[in-house]
């Protein structure tokens, strides 16, 4: 703790840690307007959630189920592929640890210094790292859950009069809303790890970038057309 009040927090202005204070609310806050029950105003990943529930009901009567099993194996891929690309991105943030030199020469062309020494830059780009982290940690969790849901979707009876089909079908449904928040939760870690970037020009810059995703994401979540069509128009 004592590194941290010595020698880290000199470095950065009170308006750094207002851009970044300001950032990760901007990520909470996000986080819970949008899986809220409680917000009348549903987003649109909460209005998708019940289509996976009608989803899983008409599984039970569907024979054969490669349907199924095929829109499931496509939402395991995407959960591959973005943790795959967290991965590539983190290895590229720890290479710049080591060239923290060439990435102050390159800001200070477009910016203008800032001073600091390398511990300076490390400490940005070591927080980007935390943030893509929780985003591959949040995809791993999402695939796991999904093959979760597949196993249970294995045992869903073809008869819907069979006494578990029911409950079973909704279990899967369940899980599938589960997975699909925490896949959900990773790419707005990725998106605002992105925003984060933009705190290597300057508290500024992240407080415009912060502003800017946290616009995208209200729009396409509470304004978007995609939204509109899942409530029916």
């Amino acid at each position: 703790m004592s590194i941290i009040l010595d020698t880290i927090l000199p470095l950065f202005s009170v308006l750094d840690a207002v851009a970044l204070g300001l950032l990760v609310l901007a990520l909470l806050g996000m986080g819970f307007a949008i899986e809220n029950s409680a917000i009348p105003r549903a987003s649109t990943t909460r209005s998708i959630e019940r289509y996976r529930k009608l989803w899983m009901r008409q599984m039970i009567t569907r024979e054969p189920r490669m349907f199924d099993a095929n829109i499931l194996d496509s939402m395991r891929q995407g959960t591959t592929f973005f943790a795959t690309g967290c991965m590539i991105a983190i290895g590229g943030a720890l290479a710049l640890l080591d060239r923290t030199d060439q990435l102050q020469g390159m800001t200070t062309g477009l910016v203008g210094d800032f001073g600091g020494d390398a511990l300076f830059w490390e400490v940005k780009i070591l927080v980007v790292i935390v943030f893509l982290a929780n985003g591959f940690l949040k995809f791993v969790w999402a695939h796991r859950l999904f093959g979760y849901c597949s196993v249970v979707m294995a045992a869903v009876p073809n008869d819907a009069s069979h006494a578990d089909a029911i409950p079973l079908a909704d279990k899967a449904a369940t899980l599938a809303n589960l997975a699909s928040r925490s896949f959900n939760r990773g790419l707005r870690a990725v998106y605002f790890s992105l925003a984060l970037m933009a705190w290597l020009l300057g508290p500024f810059a992240l407080l415009t970038a912060t502003a800017t995703t946290s616009w995208v994401l209200l729009r396409r979540e509470f304004a978007s057309k995609s939204r509109a069509e899942l409530l029916g128009g």
